[in-house]
């Protein structure tokens, strides 16, 4: 496994991180949860991204109970605060920043994470009320680095610009080969902000693995079928989508690669990428994903990436 720089930080995460959005806020059990982390030790993955929203807790509770094995400076753990968790509790508020921070930690077992990110941008809150929140929790030791997600850019612009706040470290972009919305202008801004890209859906949910077939029912046991983790990969599985993964499998054949590797090398092409967040419902994915590390792709392979996906190419959306 190789390791990455997180922005202007001093932390250094794995270049797959676990993450835990759909799979362990109730879509596997935890017996799964737990062989799958274990998995992700075994393989040299040291992050692990989860959010309070995830389940309304199951998730950051789950990762608790299975992490309090482990010693914690083994891990780089990271959580997320802003969509609603009660009919009252949402937003990136003073007052909810820090009753979410407390309600998290308890739930994680742990007195600090190292990464605390806003899940989205709050527009119903001035930015300066958030980051001094954010400010000083990490004063009071209950984070070590600060991060977003999904912000507009004009407004990661705002937060920098302000006196005597913590700073951003990182950015929880959607990005894959299939979404390159984050080339546009989050990433060039990022890059000379000394903020790194935690990529989220890397794999398109699974799309890009190549186990959905076009004009076939989706596997019996993938995220597609399943109720619980099924409701946002709609827009993936359209035929037109569907052909045009098709249409990279010889390219990864080519290049000696999975798909898997093949999807998430392409995303860690990019330097300001740091990790790309997988998520799995079996170790043996774990280790799967974790393979990619270090491949590096050639320039002949991203030119035939591109021509086979053609005008399906989502560069900024």
């Amino acid at each position: 496994m190789n390791f990455r720089k997180l922005g202007s930080s001093e932390i250094e995460v794995s270049e797959i991180s676990l993450g835990s959005w759909l799979t362990y806020s109730g879509g596997v059990a935890r017996e799964q949860a737990q062989e799958c982390v274990k998995a992700a030790f075994e393989a040299g993955i040291n992050f692990i991204d989860t959010a309070n929203v995830y389940g309304k807790g199951a998730s950051e509770t789950l990762l608790g109970e299975v992490l309090a094995s482990y010693e914690r400076s083994e891990y780089v753990l990271a959580t997320k605060v802003y969509f609603e968790m009660s009919p009252t509790d949402r937003g990136l508020s003073a007052a909810q920043i820090h009753k979410q921070i407390d309600a998290s930690l308890a739930r994680l077992q742990t007195d600090y994470v190292d990464l605390y990110q806003c899940h989205r941008y709050d527009k119903d809150t001035p930015l300066e009320e958030t980051m001094a929140a954010l400010t000083e929790v990490v004063q009071a030791g209950k984070a070590r680095h600060i991060g977003f997600s999904e912000w507009p850019v004009e407004k990661i612009d705002e937060s920098l610009a302000l006196p005597d706040v913590e700073r951003f470290v990182s950015s929880q972009p959607q990005y894959s080969i299939l979404w390159r919305g984050p080339e546009a202008e989050v990433i060039p801004l990022c890059e000379r902000e000394g903020i790194s890209q935690i990529v989220w859906s890397p794999l398109a949910q699974g799309v890009l693995t190549g186990k959905y077939r076009p004009g076939e029912p989706p596997p019996a046991d993938s995220r597609a079928a399943s109720e619980e983790m099924g409701g946002f990969i709609s827009w993936l599985v359209e035929p037109r989508v569907l052909e045009a993964v098709q249409r990279l499998e010889p390219v990864a054949e080519q290049a000696g690669l999975t798909m898997p590797q093949l999807a998430l090398a392409w995303v860690l092409r990019q330097p300001n990428v740091a990790s790309a967040i997988v998520g799995a419902s079996r170790p043996e994915q774990v280790h799967a994903n974790a393979s990619a590390s270090g491949i590096v792709l050639s320039v002949d392979t991203l030119a035939a990436v591109d021509e086979a996906l053609g005008d399906l190419l989502t560069r900024a959306r």
